[in-house]
């Protein structure tokens, strides 16, 4: 069943866009809803994930009669992730349907490679037409949540399931979203604990032609060492605007660490990834040598260079050395995994760690089952809070960047 004609369904669109512009975050759900009934559908409820991936809370609406977050379906706190049908749509990007005395979809709503929620809408019937059109909305209702996630208090609360500390609050302020990519190249990031992180931080961006990707881990876990890597990310990003490479990145940063915040330091990977030929360049500084994955397995010490000193260990401001820029030819296909040390340092109530065989052998399974790399992380980060029973002693991030390119752009590139 056709809801509604093409055109009329694009005028809806256009005016949900052009009043949704003006209107507050929590006039949002009520908006939506109301465009759903003029297509012919039943309802509607947007469901944003919480900040560990974990739950999908509804957004509540401002209107009399619209369910506020947790009373849709009975469930006082939203669904969880995992073993809901509403998270299987989440996990995969995949649409899912349910039939019962009403027709469920569960919608992925995803902003870019973002994902952000998942789009409940009931329907009296369903065709590839009306499924078509659920998708388009579901794709304009993440552009619109995002457009207002940046300044709206009451989705940063939507997405929130306790305090977030002063450092953590001020390190997520720097950092861009976690999942960033192209036809060509995807990037993806995860910290914990994401409401306590205090040194930990990462960066991704693309150009045309190239992904940049930063990981910095700082000493300590205060409001200090929140400054010190935002510091970080800061002068990482004005050099490369400014056209430097990664040599002029290291430099800045050590600069700028030791004339502002002498006596701290942090370890640090910058990289660049050439998505046209696949060729990676990076720097290392003190940090855990990035791991290389190909065909579902790691090559063993493909990416190990000797590290070179942390930066902002230069008090006396003496020229640093300049940093040796490493480079591999990657395979399409394959994916680099940059972490922090709280990663497989990570000790269970025995003493247990982590350990990097156990990392290694979690993201490979992920990479062998078909998962993205936003759900290979969000898994990864549950196993290893699950092995620290939901709590870190220090920070943990992970990020994962998958050169993917084209075949013909392979073949351009190969010529």
């Amino acid at each position: 069943m056709t809801v509604v004609d093409g055109e009329e369904f694009s005028d809806l669109l256009s005016s949900l866009l052009d009043v949704s512009q003006r209107a507050t975050p929590g006039e949002l759900p009520d908006l939506v809803r109301d465009t759903t009934r003029k297509l012919g559908l039943l309802d509607a409820v947007i469901y944003l994930a919480d900040l560990q991936q974990m739950r999908l809370t509804p957004l509540a609406g401002v209107r009399a009669g619209v369910p506020a977050p947790g009373a849709v379906g009975g469930e006082a706190a939203g669904l969880a992730v995992d073993g809901t049908l509403a998270g299987w749509a989440y996990r995969t990007g995949a649409t899912e349907l349910a039939s019962g005395s009403e027709l469920v979809m569960w919608v992925p709503l995803v902003d870019g490679a973002e994902r952000i929620g998942v789009l409940r809408l009931i329907a009296p019937a369903m065709d590839a037409t009306t499924l078509e059109q659920c998708q388009s909305l579901a794709a304009l209702v993440a552009k619109v949540v995002m457009s207002k996630a940046g300044f709206s208090d009451m989705l940063l609360r939507s997405i929130r399931t306790q305090p977030m500390t002063l450092q953590a609050e001020m390190a997520w302020a720097f950092m861009p979203p976690r999942t960033i990519g192209t036809r060509s190249v995807t990037s993806s990031a995860v910290l914990e604990p994401a409401y306590e992180i205090g040194g930990d931080a990462f960066d991704h961006s693309l150009t045309a032609r190239s992904l940049h990707v930063t990981v910095v881990d700082a000493m300590g876990h205060d409001l200090a060492s929140g400054l010190c890597a935002a510091v970080a990310l800061a002068g990482c990003r004005s050099t490369r605007r400014s056209g430097g490479d990664l040599t002029d990145i290291t430099a800045t940063v050590d600069e700028a660490l030791n004339e502002w915040l002498p006596e701290r330091l942090l370890t640090a990977i910058f990289a660049d990834l050439d998505v046209e030929t696949g060729d990676l360049s990076w720097v290392n500084c003190g940090h855990p040598a990035p791991l290389l994955i190909r065909r579902h397995h790691v090559v063993a010490d493909a990416l190990r260079r000797d590290a070179q000193l942390p930066l902002g260990i230069n008090p006396h401001h003496a020229p640093r050395v300049p940093n040796v820029i490493h480079h591999a030819q990657l395979e399409p296909g394959d994916r680099i995994l940059i972490h922090t040390d709280g990663v497989t340092e990570a000790r269970s109530d025995t003493g247990e760690q982590f350990g990097e065989e156990r990392l290694i052998d979690t993201v490979v399974r992920a990479t062998a089952a078909g998962e993205a790399a936003p759900e290979a992380l969000r898994r990864l980060v549950r196993g290893i809070l699950d092995h620290h029973h939901g709590h870190l002693r220090d920070d943990a991030t992970i990020l994962l960047a998958e050169w993917h390119p084209r075949s013909e752009q392979t073949a351009d590139s190969a010529a």
